[in-house]
C-alpha cells in the first residue's frame, strides 16, 4: 500500500511521487513531486506534506531497516508542467502538416468543405 494513501490531510491529493534523491549517508530525502492543479493548490499541497513529514517518515521506519531515517524534505517537480509548455510552443512554432504532392487535400479539409453551388447532392460527382 503507498504511504500517501495513509495520509488524511485534505491538503494532500493529486500527488505523484516522480523521484526521490537521499544523501551519502542516508540522512537525508529530497522527495520530488507532481501535483496537479494550480499554483495555489500546489503550495497548499507542498504545505500539508511538510506537516506530514513526521508520520510519513515514521511509516518509512517501520518498512525499512536502516540505522537512520531519512529527514523528508519535498520539492515540487516542475518537469511534467515544463513538457506541456515545451509542447505547446513546439506546436506555434513548426508549420502545419503539409501534404507534399500538389492537389492533394488533407481528410479533414475535403470534409469541412462545402459542396459547390451548381452540384446537386443526389448525383454522383464525375
Amino acid at each position: 500500500m503507498a504511504i500517501l494513501s495513509e495520509l488524511k490531510d485534505p491538503r494532500v491529493r493529486d500527488v505523484t511521487v516522480t523521484f526521490v534523491e537521499v544523501s551519502a549517508d542516508l540522512r537525508h530525502a529530497k522527495v520530488h513531486v507532481s501535483v496537479m492543479g494550480d499554483e495555489g493548490h500546489q503550495k497548499l499541497t507542498l504545505r500539508g506534506l511538510q506537516s506530514a513529514a513526521g508520520f510519513l517518515q515514521a511509516k518509512i521506519a517501520e518498512r525499512i531497516d536502516i540505522r537512520y531515517t531519512p529527514k523528508l524534505s519535498f520539492l515540487l517537480d516542475q518537469g511534467v508542467k515544463r513538457s506541456i509548455a515545451v509542447a505547446r510552443i513546439l506546436q506555434e512554432v513548426l508549420p502545419k502538416e503539409e501534404f507534399s504532392e500538389p492537389g492533394m487535400e488533407s481528410p479533414s479539409a475535403a470534409e469541412d468543405s462545402p459542396p459547390a453551388a451548381d452540384q446537386d447532392l443526389n448525383e454522383p460527382t464525375p
